[in-house]
């Protein structure tokens, strides 16, 4: 097969993998703290004052979409980065006969 991919069952590669997961989590955060503030900002200049619960809203709403969407995608990251997908798809080529024929074309 190919290179060997490290694999998060090395407590110190897990370490260095998991680190660099919450780095990336955290630049997410100040990122959703921006949008929040210019999506606030944007309904500021567009609607004037707006309600404390409304503010409160979409400011939430924005931080947490862009959280979300930095945190499920940081976690395709190191599945794929640290070898997980490789060795599910090895335990699961024991259920599936036919992909082993298509790997190979």
């Amino acid at each position: 097969m190919g290179e060997a991919v490290p694999d998060l069952d090395d407590p110190d590669y897990a370490r260095l993998a998991w680190r660099r997961f919450r780095r990336i989590l955290g630049w997410m955060a100040l990122l959703g703290v921006a949008c929040g503030v210019g999506a606030l900002v944007i309904l500021y200049l567009w609607l004037g004052a707006l309600h404390l619960h409304m503010a409160i809203a979409t400011f939430l709403g924005m931080f947490g979409t862009v959280l979300m969407g930095g945190a499920l995608m940081g976690l395709v990251f190191l599945s794929s980065g640290t070898g997980h997908d490789e060795t599910v798809d090895r335990i699961n080529q024991a259920y599936d006969p036919g992909r082993e024929d298509e790997s190979s074309s």
